[in-house]
């Protein structure tokens, strides 16, 4: 015999499926990734013991200056995120959820992404070298670079190894540094024209240059508004379309004769 419920019993059994699914939707898996500040790396120096640009067949040039790559940090493509964890992180400025197909290559197991993401830093850093050398009028038959950072993936740091090569082969044009002794970041893909692209997550990546001491984060102009949106204070914007470009901004920077680009 069934006994007649009360009211509050009524809405406590009602209640029960609405919990169930909210419980559901809070511990499934979605396709997003979250992603924080990553590590940064000075091109003109050495990366876990060994130098990043080596240069042969022409003369280079000591450099105390900094030109930093920047990286965002993002959970593995398996990684299990839940309602919850996007909840979590979503309104601060030091994380960010990002859709998982942005981070990661759709339909790819990790041993094919990793594979991919190396084939696109391989990619970049040869892209880097002929706009570098392309842009100080240098025949890659006599000129050769080698590239080298240990356990990044991608193609966004590769306007500053183009600059880090020009910086090290030629410095600001005058007899002196290219960053001008500053410690200089930023980010962006490169053409073997010269041209530089667009990356993802640049709100994050200010805020990994300012913690490793950049007061300059060079930006594709594209991105100025996202780079803006979280800018770190005392870190100064300068946008970018092109190799040439970077190098007229920085060079204009450093001796402080002609304009400086801003967002």
């Amino acid at each position: 015999m069934l006994s007649r419920l009360t009211r509050p019993q009524a809405v406590a059994v009602c209640a029960l499926p609405v919990v169930a699914l909210v419980a559901t939707a809070l511990l499934a898996p979605l396709p997003f990734s979250l992603a924080q500040p990553g590590m940064t790396a000075n091109v003109l120096g050495d990366n876990e013991g060994a130098a990043v640009i080596t240069v042969s067949g022409a003369p280079t040039r000591a450099t105390s200056g900094q030109l930093r790559m920047t990286t965002i940090e993002a959970t593995g493509p398996d990684a299990h995120i839940s309602l919850g964890d996007i909840i979590d992180n979503w309104f601060r400025t030091d994380r960010a959820v990002m859709p998982h197909d942005a981070v990661y290559p759709s339909g790819q197991n990790v041993e094919e992404i990793e594979k991919h993401n190396t084939a696109q830093m391989k990619e970049s850093q040869d892209a880097a070298t002929r706009a570098a050398l392309g842009y100080l009028k240098l025949s890659d038959d006599k000129v050769k670079v080698t590239l080298k950072l240990a356990d990044v993936g991608g193609p966004s740091a590769g306007l500053l190894f183009a600059l880090g090569i020009v910086d090290k082969l030629h410095g600001n044009g005058a007899g002196g540094e290219l960053t001008g002794g500053r410690t200089i970041a930023g980010t962006g893909t490169i053409d073997a024209d010269g041209t530089v692209g667009a990356v993802g997550g640049v709100a994050l990546k200010t805020q990994a240059a300012k913690r490793d001491g950049a007061t300059v984060f060079l930006v594709p102009k594209d991105e100025c508004a996202d780079a803006k949106a979280e800018l770190p204070k005392g870190l100064r914007l300068i946008p970018v379309t092109s190799l040439k470009g970077a190098v007229s901004a920085l060079t204009a920077l450093e001796s402080g004769n002609g304009s400086v680009p801003a967002c």
